[in-house]
């Protein structure tokens, strides 16, 4: 029996598939546990630690302009606190209180804020009608972003009364030109 060539590779296409399959079906008893944090220092007295392990698997985006490219993305990484907010001005201060990366996880993503951590606000009179309603109060202006890389998880120790959440930023596709003075 003679095959033609669409079907010599389509089947060999099934196999690849199938093998594929069950080697995947197989992967996840050898995994190596993607939360080892063995190579971290512990966190200094007084500071909870965080961890942000971003997946290896993310949706592609259905536009475009946005690049697949785990490369060109960053992890904003949003230090706060929960609070109560109304009419007035408010912000969280303290004297040092820095995001600082630290040298001791050998290349790895460690982070540390330390200090004091207070809420200032201004202190003018609200009107009545307006209750305070409860809302995430970031710390700084700018946003703190680190290189997406899913081999290694974010580690980020804060002051107990800190909290931490982070986003995905992806870059766009189109790279635009820049004027030579």
């Amino acid at each position: 029996m003679t095959r033609t060539w669409s079907q010599t590779v389509g089947r060999r296409a099934w196999a690849a598939a199938l093998l594929i399959s069950a080697l995947g079906a197989a992967a996840p008893t050898k995994a190596i546990p993607r939360l080892d944090l063995s190579g971290y220092p512990a966190p200094a007295p007084g500071l909870k630690r965080w961890v942000i392990q971003p997946s290896g698997l993310l949706p592609k985006s259905s536009d475009p302009r946005i690049s697949a490219n785990p490369i060109d993305w960053r992890i904003q990484l949003i230090v706060g606190r929960e609070v109560m907010l109304d009419c007035n001005l408010q912000r969280l201060s303290g004297p040092g209180l820095t995001m600082r990366r630290l040298p001791q996880a050998s290349g790895r993503a460690l982070f540390e804020v330390k200090g004091p951590v207070m809420v200032v606000s201004t202190r003018k009179a609200c009107p009545p009608d307006q209750k305070p309603e409860p809302s995430f109060l970031s710390l700084g202006k700018q946003p703190y972003l680190v290189p997406y890389n899913a081999s290694w998880p974010i580690v980020v120790d804060l002051p107990a009364n800190l909290d931490l959440r982070w986003r995905l930023w992806k870059a766009e596709t189109l790279q635009q030109p820049a004027v030579q003075l």
